[in-house]
């Protein structure tokens, strides 16, 4: 499949974002390949973070959590997700389907060889996340879930989410750092802003970010409804520690903490929390508090 590449230029400078690259190249499904871009840092064994991101962010939304994760000790992977942030991205709207996303991050999970995971998930993150550990138990130590969910379309979705699904489609450019910004409730700079319009040099460049809120199943027939209701029959069992940091200020997921409480397994006797202040981007409200958060939860927890 045809892929753009965003040019380098674009990531210099970028506030509080000094990360080295990392890039691992992975069969695109299609022929050819496709070159994923990650932060590693801390040390390269023991326990690692899988911090997942959603739409239409990039790793720079880690930012503020990896430097105290690698302070506690601990590995940190950050992933961008294909079509966002220094990943490539396919050129044509119909290259993004919720499958191949599964599909390419499973391949670069394989490629750099990360077992013994904490994930940390967050919108899509969750979506494509939770099905990674739905398909390998055993990679995954432990979850933090945040402002997330595995929809099967069983449910009616709410109107919140079906406005903001028909104004990304409707809208004539599409807005990344403000859709961001929109959806915090701390103020952004107008350098932080430019950082997450960065992958984007022009319209061309954001056919999986369009694509992303078409993929979300919102009715029981969609194509990933019966794939999530099979990782949901596996998640219900997952009995390692599994918990929530969602936020208060978010109305896309609000409750959402509740379901995957009741639901699965390892949510049992979990120091579940509410992340106050904190919006639907609450890595950027939050970012210090989250870390800490998921430190406490990986040593109460003895995970190692």
């Amino acid at each position: 499949m045809d892929s753009l590449r965003t040019p380098d230029h674009r990531f210099e400078n970028l506030p509080g974002y000094s990360f080295a690259p990392n890039y691992l190249n992975i069969d695109d499904g299609d022929g050819g390949e496709l070159r994923v871009h990650y932060l590693d840092e801390g040390p390269n064994n023991g326990l690692a973070v899988l911090l997942m991101h959603g739409e239409p962010s990039w790793s720079y939304l880690y930012r503020k959590m990896i430097p105290g994760l690698v302070d506690a000790g601990y590995r940190v992977l950050a992933p961008d997700l294909v079509g966002f942030g220094r990943s490539d991205k396919p050129a044509r709207r119909d290259d993004y389907t919720y499958q191949r996303h599964i599909d390419w991050m499973t391949k670069w999970l394989h490629g750099v060889g990360a077992n013994n995971l904490v994930l940390f998930c967050q919108d899509w993150g969750g979506l494509i996340g939770l099905r990674l550990v739905a398909s390998e138990p055993e990679r995954f130590a432990g979850v933090v879930a945040a402002n997330t969910f595995l929809p099967t379309g069983d449910q009616e979705a709410s109107q919140e989410f079906m406005d903001w699904q028909s104004f990304s489609q409707s809208v004539p450019e599409f807005p990344a750092g403000n859709i961001i910004k929109g959806a915090t409730v701390s103020e952004l700079s107008a350098d932080v802003i430019t950082a997450y319009n960065a992958p984007y040099p022009d319209e061309s460049f954001k056919e999986g970010a369009r694509q992303f809120p078409m993929l979300v199943p919102t009715t029981p027939d969609n194509p990933a409804s019966q794939a999530n209701r099979e990782a949901w029959q596996v998640l219900k069992h997952y009995d390692k520690p599994f918990l929530t940091a969602f936020s208060d200020q978010d109305p896309i997921t609000k409750g959402g903490d509740l379901a995957f409480q009741k639901m699965i397994a390892g949510a049992k006797g979990q120091a579940h929390v509410t992340i106050e202040g904190g919006g639907h981007f609450l890595q950027e409200d939050k970012g210090e508090e989250l870390a800490n958060v998921l430190v406490k939860f990986i040593q109460s927890n003895e995970l190692s």
